[in-house]
């Protein structure tokens, strides 16, 4: 069996990569794409050796385009790609246009498709993000959910009806933490490099929603401000980001570094005391920590995590922010058993994708 499994971002390489190891123990063939789509310095040689994973066949350098550009690029190279390796399966994580584009070129060439973190709903429309899942969700085979949430929303879509099956295999992040998790102290630098002192606080901020709004991004920054007067607060920065609160003239105080690979971000989850993030995946990885998040967006798709009492929606309201800082700072989040799966997703799709008839 031969899967071509489409990647566009470094996040989406670090969920394949408990699954290319499972492919790789069944016999299954795996050709990666890599469609550019999010430029990363931390995506060196170096980053695939310590992760375990295979170099991409294909590089499609596609990145800095606007939406409808962009998906369309990589549809037409993903089709290349596709004709060339004729694969039985293509395999899409998450809900980037990479996901969308792979999705999209495998199904008008009748090749089925599985999509891994299916079902996933911030009932945002504005975001490009939730226009990406549905449509995904929509044209795929194998839909794998990372939680109950998720098939419940699907089903509540009615999707019991198109044809598809409909597989709760757990989420293959927490196979990934659980698996690198022992590697944090002989592969970490950030703690040392930066003169990281407990206690601090862990933020990131690239949402386009929060860093493409002055208003937005002036408001997050205030209450941060106002935090790290009390706790220091530890922010990885995108450049982009700094050239836009410098160029609107927003303070932020904090102790920023640069942007930091994966195996930093778990010291740095690992060490802090409570975590402020627009991010989607670090909220889990948080909660994986055991470590209360405060969540800069309105909407999240992983609403199992506000239900279990360890994830709140602040928005970029400064003064609720501030608040729930003050009540959960310090306050350690117990892991419920099972919310997402055994730390044993990884070898369920690529069993699901064997036996599949």
């Amino acid at each position: 069996m031969k899967v071509v499994t489409v990647l566009g971002a470094r996040p989406q390489f670090i969920k394949a990569a408990p699954v290319s190891r499972e492919f790789k123990s069944a016999g299954i063939e795996e050709v990666l794409v890599h469609t550019g789509q999010h430029f990363d310095h931390n995506m060196s040689q170096v980053f695939f050796e310590e992760m375990e994973i295979p170099t991409p066949q294909y590089n499609l350098e596609i990145s800095g385009l606007h939406h409808g550009a962009m998906t369309g690029r990589m549809l037409e190279k993903i089709e290349v790609a596709l004709m060339n390796e004729k694969p039985d399966w293509v395999l899409v994580y998450g809900d980037t246009n990479s996901t969308l584009a792979g999705a999209m070129a495998a199904v008008k060439l009748h090749i089925p498709v599985a999509h891994v973190e299916a079902g996933l709903r911030s009932f945002e429309m504005k975001m490009p993000e939730e226009v990406n899942r549905i449509l995904t969700d929509r044209i795929s085979t194998l839909l794998f959910c990372p939680t109950t949430t998720a098939v419940d929303n699907l089903e509540a879509e009615g999707f019991r009806t198109f044809g598809s099956r409909l597989i709760l295999s757990g989420d293959v992040m927490f196979d990934a933490v659980e698996y690198y998790r022992s590697r944090i102290d002989t592969h970490a630098t950030v703690l040392g490099k930066e003169n990281v002192k407990a206690p601090f606080l862990l933020a990131t901020l690239h949402r386009a929603e929060n860093t493409n709004d002055p208003v937005r991004l002036s408001a997050i920054c205030s209450a941060l401000n106002a935090i790290n007067r009390q706790v220091s607060i530890v922010l990885p920065l995108h450049p982009r980001t700094k050239a836009f609160l410098a160029s609107h003239q927003i303070q932020l105080e904090a102790q920023v570094i640069d942007p930091v690979g994966y195996f930093d971000m778990l010291a740095l989850l690992q060490a802090c005391s409570l975590v402020l993030t627009d991010s989607g995946g670090l909220q889990k990885e948080a909660y994986f920590f055991g470590k209360f998040c405060i969540t800069l967006r309105d909407q999240t798709e992983w609403v199992e995590l506000v239900k279990a009492g360890a994830n709140a929606l602040a928005g970029a309201d400064s003064t609720k922010i501030i608040a729930l800082f003050q009540q959960h700072y310090q306050q350690p989040v117990a892991m419920r058993s099972g919310l997402y799966g055994d730390g044993h997703a990884a070898a369920k799709i690529a069993r699901e994708l064997i036996d599949f008839r």
